[in-house]
């Protein structure tokens, strides 16, 4: 049966702490007091103050306990009841208005046990609310529950004085077996997630990182929640143990437990209709409305739940957003997409910039024998509609997935690809280079909007949004590598009496077929091995053509980077850039951690710091993060001319002007063809006669879906094609190419 305590009125508000954690000499107030300071200002009531407070239909077991600001005004104080230690700052004759609710200040119909209010607030029908710091002009109404207990952790996956390991909160990311559990905490970063959740036969660096997280928090019992100013909650259920910053608005929740809530004037927080969360950290600017359930769980800043979704014991990036479907046990950078009410996420690390599509179902375990698959996808992801992966699964970045039922795990190492499942031929196609062939615009539309619809403050870690960078890039040395191998085996496998060559021989026989004409390669039937888990083909398409694009974007690469670094440091001659420029750059390593791009160098050089306890703290891990972003620029020129160095054997510190020249000429072309491709590729939706049949004319058309013409995206891409036009003519004639 319930355990129903019975115990004095008049004890009613105190014994807050229990004795066994109070140190000696302390109250129960101590850390209230530590919190918000004893504050001089209170004063204890007038004669008159309780004679007008008891007209006024309010109770107290102790008005000794109710101290007031000097400013006070009872008047203003109507039908509460009021227990233990209860301070009220300044009640002016005004009434406060936010989004048309309209209430006076002041403090009616509601219990007050234990708590500190702000100057000219709003309390009104708060049946419960306990042991809560509020601050200046805040509004309270309608709230069933608002309340803090002595053991309260805000979300944070910590241990207070007395607690055993067991109820510890965990947040089980990337796998469903809690093999790669974390533990959340308020400012976790989109890289400590991934720092922390990989790495894990290393015991000693997965305890570094707990001690890192205990030690950024007080362990001791008694800390208050708090309500930060202008914060306005009305008409929600239960509030419990929840620290809320300032200028958040909550409307209506059914439920919100353990949870921390990041707010502020610049970057404000929204809890709206039927949500329920519970033992997680919101960030600040996030937006959560109508139905959401999250549970276990860490929103970055300026992040979205919204429409029903379903958050569970996952990291969502910054400047995400998961509207209507299920997300379990994943770790998400940012700039995620997800928006349709049947899509499901299960069991994955997506490494931002990726949209999921209706009825994708990215996460079915049932081909193991245990729920512990996994699924990674590098940055672009994006499995279109109705897609439905095995675990475990891996793709490289910016895949798309044709609509399909893939039938077993697979693991395309090939960027930019478009990959489709041909159940009438029963193969898996996999047509690298896609973005650049078909749909240039979304490709670069979407390396535009990320950055400019990034709304952190907090830039701590510097995000890559770019599709030309050094994970891309890595991956397209690889894919040259790939493409070589499978051209020759394709053309091996069509002579009479075949020869065994080295793999040395085959990519040597791959890169000369590649390299002469479409005519030789285009006719053969071109597969690739270790691709998928089966037996059937998987065939390469359209592999001449994107051998010689990648190629060909390598180029563009090192000329962008080499035209912004003579740019940011203003170098006015050949002379001086060649002085500048390293003697050697080895293609180097890279990761995305959280969406930043770090070498792998720098990265190990990070984790023995922290092994040895050179590092001591998150503080200092985010520290890196931000020395990382200081030498982004200069490490990612420096990648540009190995990639160059390694695809094309151009050294440009040795190769003499005319090389400097070629390169930036050729960049000047493959600017132009993109430009030439983001309109196209647009084009295409204004020429196709089954999008024009739904209009009367193409004026109307154009009217609901704005002109080609105007359209502000592509404008834009052509301004940059002529300023950088002019930038690289400018550096011919200066350096004197």
């Amino acid at each position: 049966m319930n355990e129903i305590k019975k115990s004095p009125i008049d004890s009613l508000g105190y014994d807050f702490i229990d004795s066994r954690y109070l140190p000696e000499g302390k109250d129960e107030y101590y850390l209230r007091f530590l919190q918000k300071g004893k504050d001089a200002r209170y004063r204890q009531l007038t004669a008159y103050e309780i004679e007008v407070l008891v007209r006024n239909r309010n109770t107290s077991s102790n008005w000794n306990d109710i101290l007031v600001s000097d400013a006070f005004t009872p008047e203003l104080v109507q039908n509460c009841k009021f227990f233990g230690l209860v301070r009220i700052g300044r009640l002016d004759p005004y009434y406060l208005e936010f989004h048309n609710l309209r209430r006076p200040v002041g403090l009616y119909n509601s219990t007050i046990i234990s708590c500190d209010l702000g100057d000219n607030i709003c309390v009104d029908n708060t049946n419960y609310l306990s042991h809560y710091i509020v601050g200046n002009d805040v509004m309270i109404v309608n709230t069933n529950e608002l309340a803090t207990t002595d053991y309260a952790k805000f979300g944070n996956g910590i241990l207070k004085e007395g607690e055993s390991e067991s109820v510890r909160i965990w947040m089980e990311v990337c796998n469903e077996n809690g093999g790669r559990s974390i533990i959340p905490f308020n400012g976790m970063l989109p890289g400590d997630a991934w720092l922390w959740s990989r790495f894990r036969d290393d015991q000693p660096l997965q305890d570094r990182f707990k001690e890192f997280t205990e030690r950024i928090f007080d362990h001791r019992r008694g800390y208050y929640g708090q309500i930060g100013d202008r914060t306005v909650i009305k008409n929600c259920k239960i509030i419990k143990d929840v620290w809320i910053g300032s200028d958040a608005y909550l409307k209506g929740a059914n439920k919100i437990k353990n949870v921390t809530i990041n707010s502020s004037a610049k970057a404000k927080s929204q809890i709206g209709e039927g949500c329920e969360l519970v033992n997680g950290i919101v960030g600040y600017g996030c937006r959560i409305f109508y139905g959401v359930k999250a549970v276990r769980f860490v929103m970055a800043s300026h992040s979205q739940l919204k429409y029903g979704a379903r958050l569970i014991n996952s990291y969502l990036g910054n400047n995400a957003t998961i509207s209507c479907c299920e997300v379990l046990n994943s770790l998400i950078f940012p700039a995620h997409e997800q928006h349709h009410n049947n899509s499901f996420l299960c069991a994955a690390l997506v490494m931002g910039q990726s949209n999921m599509a209706a009825g994708a179902t990215i996460g079915s375990n049932h081909n193991s024998r245990s729920p512990d698959g996994e699924i990674i996808a590098g940055r672009g992801f994006w499995p279109g509609l109705c897609v439905s992966l095995k675990h475990n699964s891996r793709f490289a970045s910016f895949s798309i997935l044709a609509k399909g039922d893939y039938p077993a795990e697979l693991d395309i190492p090939l960027p930019f690809s478009l990959i489709s499942n041909d159940a009438s031929k029963d193969e898996l196609v996999v047509m690298p280079a896609y973005w650049f062939l078909h749909n240039m615009y979304a490709l670069a539309r979407n390396s535009w909007k990320y950055p400019d619809r990034d709304r952190r403050i907090d830039k701590t870690q510097l995000l890559e949004f770019d599709f030309m960078a050094p994970d891309t890039v890595n991956e397209i040395v690889d894919a040259l590598t790939l493409l070589q191998r499978f051209t020759a085996k394709a053309y091996t496998r069509l002579a009479a009496k075949p020869k065994k060559y080295t793999d040395e021989e085959l990519l040597s026989l791959g890169r000369q077929l590649l390299e002469g004409p479409a005519g030789e390669v285009d006719p053969m039937e071109i597969l690739a091995d270790g691709f998928e888990n089966g037996d059937r083909k998987v065939r390469i398409v359209k592999v001449h053509q994107a051998y010689h694009l990648f190629k060909e974007l390598i180029t563009w690469y090192a000329a962008s980077q080499l035209t912004a670094y003579i740019r940011a440091n203003s170098i006015g001659s050949y002379e001086a850039l060649q002085e500048s420029l390293p003697a050697s750059f080895p293609l180097a390593q890279w990761v995305n951690a959280g969406g930043q791009l770090i070498r792998a160098s720098e990265l190990q050089k990070l984790i023995q710091q922290i092994r040895n306890g050179k590092i001591k703290e998150w503080r200092q891990v985010h520290q890196f993060y931000i020395a990382q972003g200081g030498n982004y620029s200069k490490d990612k020129l420096y990648h540009a001319l190995a990639a160059l160095k390694q695809v094309h054997g151009i050294n440009l510190r040795r190769a003499g002007k005319t090389a400097l020249k070629d390169v930036l000429q050729k960049s000047v072309e493959t600017k132009e063809w993109m430009t030439r491709g983001i309109y196209n590729s647009r084009a295409k939706d204004y020429t196709n006669p089954f999008r024009q049949m739904v209009y009367s004319s193409l004026e109307e058309m154009n009217v609901v879906v704005g002109s080609l013409q105007d359209n502000g995206f592509i404008r834009q891409e052509k301004a940059a094609l002529r300023a950088y036009k002019k930038e690289t003519e400018a550096i011919v004639q200066k350096f004197r190419l």
